[in-house]
């Protein structure tokens, strides 16, 4: 009999190939963005299989790494029908063209930078830039954001989001920052649709000591804590 984790991780897998479905999406059906920020060569490789082993199917190399755009061009054909590659820390627009050249499949912000909407959009790019207030969200989906990351929700918390999600419940929104294993279906709870998520599930210390098999096993706990978790909140 098929399990409820089977059946997550087969979602997971099916969503990747899923035909006629947006990016932004497939990235909701997932609702993991794993956050690559200074790692390179080969250790980046390693971890990013890792991670792909263990279910996640987006990843987000950050545009102040080093050689991020050669990460992006390097991953977008080693994980080609596997995950998907997208660049984030997109500032401005000089970075949004890069991120374009490079082959970035979606973009992700830490801020609001409408022109950077527009670019992407231009080029049928999904971006999901960073927003913190209720003003910034509507700006952020009025100039064409398919999503919103909520940054940093840390600080703030679940509740944060419960109280935003009254007035815009329409708005996918993306909690980044502070999320762990332990929290999520709190932020399920109060609204969040899905998470971008950096130390927490891209382990540090893993990489360092070359652990790709427990960073894989972590990576697969961590997708099926969200699916299930999601799964119970209906």
């Amino acid at each position: 009999m098929m399990t409820e984790a089977d059946k997550a991780m087969m979602k997971i897998d099916n969503s990747i190939t899923a035909a006629g479905i947006s990016i932004t999406e497939q990235m909701l059906q997932t609702r993991i963005i794993a956050i690559f920020r200074g790692f390179t060569g080969e250790a980046a490789d390693l971890a990013g299989e890792a991670l792909v082993t263990g279910g996640v199917r987006f990843m987000e190399v950050t545009m102040n790494t080093e050689g991020a755009a050669k990460i992006i061009h390097r991953w977008r054909e080693r994980f080609d029908g596997r995950a998907y590659i997208g660049a984030g820390t997109v500032t401005d627009l000089d970075e949004a063209r890069e991120a374009f050249a490079c082959g970035a499949q979606f973009f992700i912000s830490p801020n609001l930078d409408e022109e950077v909407i527009s670019f992407a959009a231009e080029r049928g790019v999904d971006v999901w830039p960073g927003v913190l207030t209720p003003t910034e969200i509507v700006r952020a989906w009025k100039a064409g954001a398919k999503a919103v990351k909520l940054f940093p929700i840390g600080t703030l918390g679940s509740d944060y989001i419960r109280e935003i999600r009254g007035p815009l419940q329409h708005i996918p929104i993306i909690a980044t920052g502070g999320v762990d294993m332990n929290n999520v279906a709190d932020y399920l709870k109060a609204g969040a649709s899905a998470f971008g998520l950096g130390s927490k599930l891209v382990r540090t210390d893993y990489i360092q000591e070359g652990q790709f098999e427990q960073l894989a096993q972590h990576a697969q706990r961590f997708v099926l804590t969200v699916q299930e978790k999601a799964l119970e909140n209906g």
